[in-house]
């Protein structure tokens, strides 16, 4: 077990919660607007002081400093401003602590991934909604990939679909399940319940600053569960690809 949560709380924000996250393991988080998922996620970087006990890679996470968090885990904020007009490949290499053999290569297969390759000069203060965001992903990326970084066990990321398109979603997606099949763990947070159903190992489902269901996708994403929850009725069908929720 990769990373274990017992009783972790932040007072009048966060509900103790019981979690655990396998290495190689996709977790959504998902839940109405002011759920407690942003509040979560800090909890879990280390940046938010929280109760309880939470362990990560067999160390306790209060007991790591910042260097040891940022070789142990990325941390992609919901919110995030341009630290000044530095090029992107700066800002880009600022998130890499060694090199390897695979390092080049897995620079360049990020930026081909996500459409990088013709921004590496340009000012972060010229970059548009989306391509910040997609700058960002890559560093957090690069900070944790584990043929760059041996060390490099747990991806959080709020809402990291924000401002992107749906090409470049698709390109994510199709990173982020690479990822995950060489070894690393990532929670997510997003609104898109469809997108969880599809993509997600687990669901994390959470309300009032409580995780209230956790499981399968299948099993958490259910129109009995979500409805009073989003206070709005739910309607699932089966295609073939699988269930499908909308709002009638």
């Amino acid at each position: 077990m990769l990373l274990q949560c017992q009783g972790a709380s932040v007072a009048g924000r966060l509900a103790p919660v019981e979690l655990s996250v396998n290495a190689g393991e996709l977790v959504h988080l998902v839940g109405p607007n002011g759920a407690g998922k942003s509040t979560l996620l800090n909890v879990l970087s280390g940046l938010l002081p929280s109760q309880g006990s939470i362990v990560l890679d067999g160390a306790a996470l209060s007991t790591l400093n910042g260097a040891a968090l940022a070789q142990l885990r990325g941390w992609l904020p919901q919110q995030q401003m341009a630290p000044g007009q530095m090029p992107v490949w700066h800002y880009l290499r600022m998130h890499i602590s060694g090199q390897t053999a695979e390092t080049d290569r897995v620079l360049q297969d990020v930026f081909a991934q996500l459409a990088l390759q013709d921004k590496l000069t340009r000012s972060l203060t010229q970059l548009s909604g989306g391509e910040w965001q997609r700058v960002r992903l890559a560093a957090v990326v690069l900070q944790v990939h584990p043929a760059i970084n041996p060390r490099g066990k747990l991806l959080l990321l709020d809402e990291p679909m924000s401002a992107l398109d749906v090409a470049q979603q698709r390109a994510v997606d199709k990173l982020l399940a690479e990822l995950c099949r060489s070894g690393l763990a990532i929670v997510a947070s997003g609104h898109d319940l469809n997108h969880s159903l599809r993509h997600a190992d687990r669901v994390w489902l959470m309300h009032q600053g409580a995780v209230v269901r956790q499981g399968s996708a299948r099993d958490v994403l259910t129109a009995a569960q979500l409805a009073p929850l989003y206070q709005t009725p739910f309607e699932q069908i089966d295609t073939a690809q699988g269930p499908l929720l909308f709002i009638p």
